[in-house]
């Protein structure tokens, strides 16, 4: 794909400081596209954006602050994107962390879930309009190959009970896929598409985190995929699918379960106070 591909396409991607977010931006700017990159540090952030505007000469990047741990912080992003952006043709939902202890957000919920779902689920609602009046537009959740063997819990989505790092993250890998789903279900007919992908196993801090002793590949590698879904000609319009290494693939036979999906997504929008 050429340099300039992507030019007058808007794209806003969390997580964007480091790892495979940090990747994704500079894949996107490579390309010419408008990069609103989101951070929760603003020295680390500039110093991805510099880093990036020196790599790419692309005069497009802009950087948008938030905690994504905080419901508050989320809206407060959306204003401000809306208030700088008219349009938003690509929506990367990258933010993740694992913590290996339990800890709750300021607004009551146990951060991975805030983190890896809830903050998808609530930035991306809020943003909605913006996408659907940018048509053709994308959202792109990354999700990951472990949500292959978690299991929800609704009696303990805060996991109050029981909290096993891996586990709660595969749980919320797991709620990304739920959400694609249903969201691509309400998105019929808009013009925008959702899709979600595993980036691979990749030498991130998040995998550190994940305590995994296997050497994973580069956060380039892990963008791949994301970078595929946001630019490519080949998925405009493919909507509600799953890919891995730039092919649609099979989620589990679990997340296809629609009546999981939209409990999950009516829990979801009353956690999110959506509902």
């Amino acid at each position: 794909m050429d340099n300039n591909s992507m030019q007058n396409r808007i794209c806003l991607v969390t997580g964007a400081s480091a790892g495979i977010g940090k990747a994704t931006a500079l894949g996107l700017a490579q390309q010419g596209a408008t990069v609103v990159m989101v951070a929760r540090s603003v020295e680390r952030g500039q110093a991805t954006l510099n880093e990036i505007q020196q790599a790419t000469r692309n005069p497009n990047l802009h950087l948008l602050i938030a905690d994504l741990a905080s419901q508050a912080a989320i809206r407060r992003l959306a204003e401000d994107f809306q208030a700088r952006f008219s349009a938003l043709h690509v929506l990367i939902n990258n933010a993740g962390v694992i913590s290996a202890t339990r800890q709750v957000t300021v607004d009551g919920y146990e951060l991975q879930f805030a983190v890896n779902h809830l903050a998808y689920f609530l930035l991306t609602h809020l943003l909605l309009d913006t996408l659907k009046a940018s048509t053709p537009a994308r959202i792109i959740n990354v999700s990951s190959q472990v949500h292959s063997w978690a299991t929800l819990n609704f009696e303990d989505l805060q996991s109050e009970q029981h909290y096993e790092p891996r586990k709660v993250y595969g749980m919320t890998k797991l709620a990304n896929v739920y959400f694609t789903m249903a969201l691509a279900q309400r998105l019929a007919g808009t013009g925008v598409t959702v899709n979600c992908l595993h980036p691979g196993v990749i030498q991130t801090q998040l995998m550190r985190d994940y305590g995994t002793a296997m050497s994973g590949d580069t956060p380039e590698a892990g963008a791949r995929t994301s970078i595929y879904l946001a630019t490519s000609p080949a998925v405009e319009g493919v909507t509600g699918g799953y890919f891995v290494n730039q092919r649609q693939a099979e989620a589990a036979e679990k997340s296809q379960n629609s009546a999981i999906a939209e409990r999950l997504w009516t829990i979801s929008a009353q956690m999110t106070g959506l509902a």
